[in-house]
């Protein structure tokens, strides 16, 4: 079980650190699963992960007091803006459109009303 849980762990801070680079992944929902999962698995994996000068800041705020930066929800306001965007570029059915407005949505509600780190 150790196994999976470090492999989960490797493949979400994998995708982590890609949501770096890629403007719509996002960084810091896989940054706190590889935390988790290397909570449950590797004490020296998390432990470095928790402490990484760049990497572990997030996941501190967030263990800390659930707290999300300002430029984080400001870079996830203007990612989720833009993906809704792009879809009405493209033409989607107005039905997709609305259930995406509804989850985006959500999603702005929960991250604009997290503590700000």
């Amino acid at each position: 079980m150790r196994l999976l849980w470090v492999s989960a762990g490797l493949a979400a801070l994998g995708l982590g650190v890609l949501g770096i680079f890629l403007p719509l992944l996002p960084t810091v929902p896989f940054l706190l699963l590889a935390a988790f999962c290397f909570a449950r698995s590797s004490e020296s994996l998390h432990s470095w992960l928790v402490h990484h000068p760049v990497l572990g800041p997030p996941i501190r705020d967030w263990e800390r007091s659930g707290a999300i930066s300002l430029k984080g929800k400001q870079m996830a306001t203007l990612s989720m803006l833009a993906v809704f965007g792009i879809s009405v570029g493209l033409g989607l059915r107005p039905t997709i459109l609305a259930v995406q407005a509804a989850a985006l949505c959500a999603s702005g509600l929960f991250i604009w009303t997290r503590p700000s780190a």
